[in-house]
């Protein structure tokens, strides 16, 4: 079973506002953040720049975006106040301990895949308490691909010693997360917390809550491998 992290484990995008609203006194440019965090996190895949290196450069992207031009000694004070903010906003979705809780008891391995920095991730876990749940952690970095690229995917399942179609993936973007795995021979399946009314692609599980995953894995358990509850 291969988890994303931010907003299927962790409310990553609550505690980014809270912290980016915070420094700015702002509450409206989270998209904006999230664009320009994103093409800096393809240039770490990319093996163009390094983690460190990256945050800097899309913290100081995004306060010139918004009229902001700072020092490089500021801007990386920006980042460090921003990390603070942010390590101490880090919660758990209600569902994510029994969800995990109920993998482990069946035997189930567990990797988190994600495209996001390696020792943030880690650090994550590790502060919320879930390290000890995964068998494996994937980081689109380390990996030099990142989700949806079939290769991060297959990556995850070599190490997990399974073939693809013996293994799920759940996270709450569609495309990146649920379609990828589904093109990557995985089981995807899109972690709707919101109910959104997006069309959903064929081949495509959909579920609400981490609680209802389970059941569908019991449902599914003769193609992913995952035992029936007895």
């Amino acid at each position: 079973m291969c988890l994303d992290i931010d907003d299927t484990l962790i409310d990553f995008t609550s505690a980014g506002k809270r912290a980016l609203s915070l420094l700015i006194g702002r509450a409206d440019l989270w998209p904006l953040w999230e664009r320009i965090t994103d093409w800096h996190v393809a240039r770490v895949v990319a093996g163009e720049i390094d983690y460190a290196s990256m945050h800097h450069r899309r913290t100081q992207c995004f306060l010139a975006e918004i009229g902001v031009v700072l020092e490089a000694e500021d801007v990386a004070r920006f980042e460090r106040r921003r990390k603070e903010v942010l390590r101490s906003s880090w919660r758990l979705f209600d569902d994510v301990l029994p969800c995990l809780e109920w993998l482990r008891a069946a035997d189930v391995l567990i990797a988190a895949v994600t495209n996001a920095s390696g020792a943030h991730q880690r650090a994550k876990l590790a502060d919320l308490g879930l390290t000890r749940f995964f068998d494996h952690v994937a980081i689109a970095g380390e990996v030099g691909a990142a989700k949806p690229d079939p290769v991060m995917f297959h990556a995850v399942c070599t190490v997990l010693d399974c073939d693809p179609s013996e293994a799920a993936h759940v996270g709450d973007k569609l495309h990146t997360d649920a379609v990828g795995a589904r093109d990557a021979g995985l089981e995807g399946v899109w972690l709707d917390r919101t109910g959104g009314d997006a069309e959903v692609p064929e081949g495509v599980h959909v579920i609400g809550g981490l609680d209802e995953l389970p059941q569908l894995l019991v449902s599914e358990f003769a193609r992913i491998g995952v035992p029936a509850q007895r």
